[in-house]
């Protein structure tokens, strides 16, 4: 998959991660590897730009008497999936075409 396009879906796949439920890095690292073939290294840097943007937030709580970062989106972070679901949409409308062998759009 070109890098571009996976690092556009890797931000779009950890929002809606972490809308489902606040969680942490390792577990958000796990989930989005199994849908995009990524290293570990490449997520957290979106995770840090996600946050810098505004679309995430973090607190740490404890865990096996350790402290564990958990991300939580924002409202703004919602909207932002919102948007970004929609160009998906309008996305998939031209990969259906193309996989249809440019059959009626």
């Amino acid at each position: 998959m070109d890098v571009q396009l996976k690092k556009g879906l890797m931000s779009t796949c950890v929002l809606a991660i972490v809308a489902r439920e606040d969680t942490y890095g390792y577990k958000i690292t796990q989930d989005t590897l199994q849908l995009l073939d990524a290293s570990e290294s490449a997520l957290y840097p979106v995770l840090k730009r996600l946050e810098a943007q505004a679309f995430l937030t973090t607190y740490s709580k404890e865990y096996g008497g350790r402290l564990r970062r958990y991300y939580s989106i924002t409202d703004l972070g919602r909207h932002q999936l919102v948007e970004s679901k929609k160009e998906l949409e309008e996305f998939k409308k031209v990969i259906d075409f193309i996989m249809e062998g440019g059959n009626e759009p």
